[in-house]
């Protein structure tokens, strides 16, 4: 009668306080340098060292930027980094730094090197380490202190979280992605509606998507108040990882799928909310407001005013105002500043293979400007050897240096305060992109739509 996350948290539980939290073993940290100085810091005043150094991963990603990166001007993103470096050299751990081919946004390098393998639980300083649950693991963000804790002695204390299962029935329609199906669901659940939970997707729209798709998916599990998403590993799983540098080979490889095909919920599992959708019901999507639950088809119009609750119409009227579109407007035609093509959302070489089939024999609409940067040094690898940046220059774009670039603004790519970006990223929040920026959330597909358009477009059309 257990449930994936069951298996999994009960595999890894140490030890359970009465009437609180359970210490959970940890299988894998990633460390960037955002959240991470402070906790190396008490552990040098508390004369402690890193408990297994060989499964804690460092990788600079939210600060670095997306051109020229072996110069960092600005001390702001430029010290943390140093204290990175200095942090992971000194306490011996696994390391990254700008320009080893191993670099990149950490949610992007984590997976497609196999430090990521289903039924393990895996921690980061950041939310979206929500994630590596595609590949079938527990993954979620802690807190600088619970770093520190993971850091000292590879457990943590959690609260075990509620579970949610989100069925997803049909197929997906020609033209919708993972991000819509994400964004969808977003929408249904808003964007508290699964505060408390842990969500398994399921169903046969949730199958057919590949692994870059999942990872999209789960990214996004946080953006409706989940801990964390996860989807049970299966072929599809199991053709990504294999071969990568950290999963087993051989007759290894072999009795490990073998294992990992048990890590499935029981028929007879019990959740403690179900929620049954239509993939049928979607069509490409994008955000109108100032979070992520603020969203519609591409063809819809933004609700009326007579069509929002009264206890949501002052934050409805907030957003309306920061986007400075009007409750009714269709969002087809509106014209764009920006387009952002990248994040641990959608930054993959899936998203880019998306995006350089749309563009491919079309030109960049001269209003837009474009920054399409990968999530890894092994996506642009791959960019390369697949001749994706040539159609890309062709068509008047310019692949840059990976980075969490203009997803959060904590480095040199920011949108300028009333523009107005398509950005494949995770929150559309206010001044999330650049202090003032307007952002629109949406699939590589629709952004490719838009880059040689110039307008809101329906990529299907």
């Amino acid at each position: 009668m257990n449930t994936l996350f069951d298996k999994i948290w009960d595999a890894h539980l140490v030890s359970e306080i009465e009437n609180g939290p359970s210490q959970l073993y940890v299988d894998r940290l990633y460390v960037h340098e955002v959240t991470s100085a402070q906790a190396f810091e008490d552990l040098r005043k508390r004369n402690l060292s890193v408990f297994r150094p060989q499964q804690v991963i460092c990788i600079p990603d939210h600060n670095v930027p997306t051109e020229n990166q072996s110069v960092i001007k600005d001390d702001t993103s430029r010290i943390p980094i140093e204290t990175l470096d200095r942090n992971a050299k000194d306490f011996g751990l696994i390391y990254f730094p700008i320009g080893h081919p191993k670099n990149g946004i950490i949610h992007v390098v984590g997976p497609e090197n196999g430090y990521s393998l289903p039924g393990s639980v895996v921690v980061c300083g950041d939310s979206h380490t929500s994630t590596h649950g595609a590949l079938g693991c527990v993954a979620f963000g802690i807190g600088t202190s619970e770093v520190e804790m993971v850091l000292a002695t590879q457990c943590v204390l959690q609260t075990k979280p509620k579970t949610m299962r989100i069925t997803v029935n049909g197929r997906l329609k020609e033209g919708v992605l993972a991000k819509d199906l994400a964004l969808y669901i977003i929408a249904k659940m808003t964007t508290g509606g699964a505060t408390g939970y842990f969500v398994e997707y399921a169903g046969e729209a949730v199958r057919s998507l590949s692994m870059e798709g999942r990872l999209t998916l789960c990214n996004l599990s946080i953006e409706m108040g989940a801990r964390g998403g996860m989807i049970a590993p299966d072929e599809v799983t199991f053709a990504y990882l294999k071969g990568t540098e950290n999963a087993p080979k051989g007759a290894d490889w072999n009795a490990y799928v073998e294992k990992c095909k048990m890590l499935v919920s029981d028929d007879d599992a019990v959740f403690d909310k179900e929620v049954i959708l239509d993939a049928s019901e979607i069509e490409p999507r994008i955000t109108y407001g100032t979070n992520p639950g603020m969203g519609l088809g591409i063809t819809e119009s933004i609700p009326k005013w007579s069509e929002i609750l009264e206890k949501e119409r002052a934050s409805f009227q907030k957003a309306m105002d920061y986007m400075g579109f009007q409750p009714g407007d269709k969002m087809i035609g509106k014209p764009i500043d920006y387009v952002f093509l990248g994040s641990c959302t959608n930054g993959r070489i899936e998203d880019f293979r998306i995006f350089a089939q749309y563009v491919k024999g079309k030109k960049k609409a001269k209003n837009i400007t474009a920054w399409l940067v990968p999530g890894s040094w092994n996506v642009v690898r791959q960019i390369k050897e697949e001749g994706l940046d040539v159609i890309l220059a062709d068509a008047g774009f310019e692949v840059r240096e990976p980075s969490c670039s203009a997803c959060l603004a904590m480095n040199e790519d920011k949108i300028p305060s009333g523009k107005y970006v398509i950005s494949t990223s995770n929150r559309n929040f206010e001044g999330r992109q650049g202090m003032g920026s307007r952002t629109i959330l949406a699939s590589p597909l629709v952004a490719a739509a838009v880059a040689v358009t110039g307008v809101i477009t329906d990529p299907r059309v």
